[in-house]
This record gives structure tokens, C-alpha cells and sequence, in this order.
């Protein structure tokens, strides 16, 4: 496998991104109409429900409010979710962010035809169900395009694709740095291997860690949750962890930089989601931890020589990023939320996402706010409303937000105590790079 440095990876994703941007939206085919039907538990009331297979055979929901402001709000959801669609996915959407419809904005979204990591056909799905509204249910006075989670990353990829669709974007606790947000994951695998050796075991076939899990592997989530506890613990409450047990979840926390409690997750990604990623990139990995320095361990020069190393494949990583990376170049105003306490996807991605919006010449296009929240897919209703009339404001007034504006929109629209509001104005990311370790 050749090796390809890190201004290699860069080369050509740039080129193969550039190209990208150049060429003409994907042509898509004609829809047909929607179908009525009940409306899943969680739906605001007097609500209506429109649900549907697109031409690409996606599942879909629109779901109408009794009184409808004219603002469609169009959701790429998180995940990605392994396996085969299922409708019901947007039933639990809809339940989730019923605040949209309770706005008074219809709210649309596609369950996405690909299982797994495919983001620019999730983008031509999200497109595809804006366009069966406007043409079989009503036409919007303004479109919201709303990216949760790695549905940023659709939503990212869906807006220079299809420019013209959305007149804003809003993205919450989003993926925005594209795949270098992914790279602590190979970097878990390869400590807890060093640490547990038992993922695989000595007496099972070795593999690349890269790859996540060879295709043929029968290991299950909860098989990889008992290998996880019989050598860190992580079923017992700390106090009944032997000394080895807790020793090695400090190592992994501290050396991987994130909360004990999340590392069966991180490295459930590490295992099946990695796994998916490979097998769609042709059985290569387009991740690699050559030359990482690990740091933060009881001795850091005997992690550094024993830990397990793994080769970027270049044409592999041009691939995931073609299919899952942004540069930028967004043609509606942009804002941003996220906790910054955020353990699934880290807070100082948006670090990156303004660094690339200013060196493609729409930075003035971009306002991020924060949060006192370690939450990753909901912080609580007081948080949206004030999101979404202050990108309103911006898109139809010219008036561009500031955070304390939102902060303040806050706590004039909630019901609650201001307490409920937890916008931090001048909280400011630090780069990726002080999260994630670079290569």
C-alpha cells in the first residue's frame, strides 16, 4: 500500500473536489405526488402528513403544520445508520424535531436510498424531496436547508450541489470539518488494541485496523461490548473496575481526549461504520495513523513504539473525501449551533468550516453559535425557534445575527425560564488539531 503524506491527501482532494464544483447539478428524473397518511406519534397536532418512495426508491415524509408560515424546512438526519433504509427512520426524525412544525414551517425529509456512508447521494435524496414538495405540495416563500449531525455533512454537500435550492442553512452539532473529524476513531482502535489486544483476539485472524472489520466478520455490537467490558470495565461502576481495568480507560481517554463514557461508541464507529466506509471505497481505508504522535499516557515513548500503524491509502482517501467533503463555497447565509461539550462530533470542527468558508470568499456568509451542553442531538426546544427566526431574519431582511442577538432571541421566545437558554455569545472553537491529532 504506498504511503500518501498528508500534502498529498490534500492535493487530491482539492483537485477532485475542484472538479466537482465545476461540473452541472445532477440532472434529476420527474417525481410523482406524495400519498396522505397518519401522521407518526410526536407530530404536533392538526398537523398533515404526505409520505412517499422518490424515483430512487428513498423514503420520505412531509409532514404540514395546521397553520403553515410559508418556510420549508428540508432535514438531512444523522447517522449514518447501517443496514438497509427504513421508513420508519423519518417517523423518529419527525417525532424529534416536532419544535419545526410547532414553528409553524413544514418540515421534509428523505430517509436517504443508501444505507451507511454515502453522502452525495444522500445530498441528490435531499434535493429530490425539496423538489416533490414544490411541485406536488405548495411552493415555500423561503427553503431552509437543516444538516443534524453527519447530516451536516449531507446538508454541506447538498448546498454547492444544488445552490440554488436553499436561501439558508442551518447546522446543528454538524460534521463540518470533513473526513479529518473521523481520524480519532482509527486512533482508538489502535490504543485499545495495544491496551486489550482483543479486538481481534491473538487466536483470531489478524487484519488491518484500518479497515475496521474484515466483511466476513460475524462480530457483533454486543460481542465487541463484552470484549470492551472484560478489559476495561465498562459495565461496572468505577468503584468495582479492578486497577488495570480503570487504568487503561484513563489511558484511552486521556491519550484519544474524550469522556470514559463514550468510548464503547467511538469505537463501535471504529469497527462497523469503518468497515462500511472501506467496503465503499473498494476494500481500501482511506484512514491511517503513520506518524501520529500519541501523547497523554503513563509512558507516551512506549505507546508511541508498540502501538500498531496503518497507511493512508491516497486513492481511497480521495475517494471518501470526494463523496463526503465540502470547500466552502456555500451561496446561502450559514448558521451554526453546537454544545460545546459535544462528545459524538467535536465542537472544534467548526474551527475548519470558518477557515474554509474565508478562503473560498463566503466567510461573511457565516455566523457559529455555542452552547453549554455536552448534548449531541438535542439541547431542549428553548434552542431552536431563536435559530430559525434569526436565519429567517437574515435571509428575507438582510439583518445578519450575531450570537448574543441569538442568545437574547433566546430568551425572548422562551416559555421558560431564561436558564433554558444556554448560548454561550463568546465562546470561540480551537482548531481541530488541538483535538484530534494531526497526520
Amino acid at each position: 500500500m504506498t504511503h500518501c503524506p498528508l500534502a498529498c491527501r490534500t492535493l487530491l482532494t482539492g483537485l477532485l473536489l475542484t472538479l466537482a464544483a465545476c461540473a452541472s447539478p445532477p440532472t434529476l428524473p420527474p417525481e410523482s405526488p406524495p400519498l396522505a397518511a397518519a401522521c407518526p406519534a410526536g407530530v404536533p397536532a392538526g398537523a398533515r402528513c404526505l409520505r412517499g418512495q422518490d424515483s430512487a426508491a428513498s423514503h420520505y415524509l412531509i409532514v404540514m403544520p395546521a397553520q403553515w408560515s410559508g418556510v420549508l424546512v428540508v432535514h438531512s438526519h444523522g447517522g449514518p445508520t447501517l443496514g438497509p433504509p427504513k421508513a420508519s427512520r423519518a417517523d423518529e426524525d419527525a417525532a424529534r424535531w416536532a419544535i419545526t412544525v410547532r414553528e409553524g414551517h413544514a418540515w421534509a425529509a428523505s430517509v436517504f436510498r443508501q444505507g451507511g456512508f454515502a453522502v452525495t447521494t444522500a445530498a441528490e435524496d435531499t434535493e429530490r424531496v425539496r423538489r416533490i414538495f414544490v411541485e406536488h405540495v405548495a411552493r415555500p416563500r423561503v427553503t431552509l436547508l437543516h444538516g443534524q449531525s453527519w447530516g451536516a455533512m449531507v446538508a454541506t454537500r447538498a448546498a454547492e450541489m444544488f445552490p440554488a435550492s436553499w436561501q439558508g442553512i442551518l447546522l446543528t452539532s454538524g460534521v463540518v470539518a470533513g473526513p479529518s473529524a473521523y481520524d480519532f476513531r482509527l486512533d482508538l482502535r489502535a490504543v485499545y488494541q495495544h491496551l486489550c489486544k482483543n479486538h481481534p483476539r491473538p487466536d483470531e485472524p489478524q487484519y488491518p485496523l484500518s479497515i475496521g472489520m474484515p466483511a466476513d466478520s460475524k462480530l457483533s455490537s454486543a460481542e465487541l461490548a463484552s470484549r470492551a467490558d472484560e478489559c476495561l470495565g465498562l459495565r461496572k461502576p468505577a468503584a468495582q473496575r479492578t486497577p488495570e481495568q480503570a487504568q487503561k480507560l484513563k489511558t484511552i481517554a486521556d491519550v484519544i481526549r474524550i469522556p470514559e463514557s463514550s468510548v464503547l461508541s467511538h469505537l463501535n464507529w471504529a469497527t462497523f461504520t469503518l468497515r462500511d466506509v472501506v467496503e465503499k471505497n473498494g476494500g481500501a481505508s482511506p484512514f491511517g495513523n503513520q506518524g501520529v504522535i500519541y501523547t497523554g499516557s503513563p509512558d507516551d515513548a512506549a505507546l508511541n513504539a508498540a502501538v500498531p500503524r496503518f497507511k493512508v491509502d491516497p486513492a481511497a482517501a480521495a475517494r471518501f473525501a470526494s463523496d463526503v467533503d465540502h470547500r466552502g463555497r456555500f451561496n446561502a447565509p450559514v448558521l451554526t449551533a453546537h454544545g460545546v461539550g459535544d462528545a459524538t462530533v467535536f465542537v472544534e470542527g467548526h474551527h475548519t468550516l470558518r477557515q474554509r468558508m474565508q478562503a473560498a470568499g463566503t466567510g461573511a456568509s457565516l455566523v457559529q453559535t455555542f452552547i453549554d451542553s455536552s448534548e449531541h442531538s438535542y439541547w431542549g426546544d428553548a434552542h431552536y425557534p431563536p435559530l430559525f427566526a434569526e436565519l429567517l431574519d437574515w435571509v428575507e431582511r438582510g439583518k445578519k445575527p450575531t450570537p448574543a442577538g441569538v442568545a437574547a432571541r433566546c430568551r425572548q421566545l422562551t416559555a421558560g425560564p431564561p436558564t433554558e437558554c444556554r448560548y454561550l455569545p463568546d465562546y470561540a472553537p480551537q482548531p481541530v488539531a488541538s483535538r484530534v491529532r494531526p497526520r
